[in-house]
């Protein structure tokens, strides 16, 4: 602006000359938990993908793609197609996303701190789900799982960021 102020966008000019906005303890750590819920996300991300190149994984739960993947016959895309493995894949992504759209009721009619253990129980659930699974519907309730503790943490962490923002 001309001015040299800059005033938040639907804010009027009164109330942003009242606002002194700095950040603080609290603003930073709220921040810094925002954050872990991007952590957590691209953290699963990386560790599903290599798993589902480990050899031990796919003799277990896919073994079609072991034998394609040591045949040396295909190129890779060929190797890695099959719908198990993909359901295995994309479950986390899908259960996010229905979940982070269900957390938000959650939130708003019993708090912050009901979402927060949602998200983490469901994690904690998925994660055990996963490291005992025995079959494949076993290891896929166990990404689903996973999906619906990050999609709340993530719902929750946005509205952390953005309430820490305001305040």
């Amino acid at each position: 602006m001309a001015g040299g102020g800059v005033a938040a966008l639907g804010v009027k000019k009164e109330r942003a000359a009242q606002y002194k906005g700095r950040m603080t303890w609290y603003v930073g750590m709220t921040c810094l938990v925002a954050c872990v819920g991007g952590a957590i996300f691209g953290y699963d991300i990386g560790i599903s993908g290599g798993v589902t190149s480990m050899d031990p994984f796919l003799k277990e739960f896919f073994p079609v793609v072991y034998r394609r993947k040591n045949s040396g016959g295909q190129n890779n895309y060929c190797k890695y197609d099959n719908q198990g493995l993909a359901a295995f894949t994309s479950s986390l992504y899908l259960a996010g996303l229905v979940s982070t759209l269900g957390a938000s009721p959650v939130t708003r009619n019993y708090g912050r701190r009901a979402s927060i253990v949602c998200g983490g129980v469901s994690f904690l659930i998925g994660a055990a789900l996963n490291a005992a699974a025995k079959n494949l519907p076993m290891l896929i309730l166990g990404r689903i799982m996973l999906g619906v503790g990050i999609g709340f943490g993530n719902q929750y962490n946005n509205n952390m960021f953005l309430g820490a923002m305001m305040a």
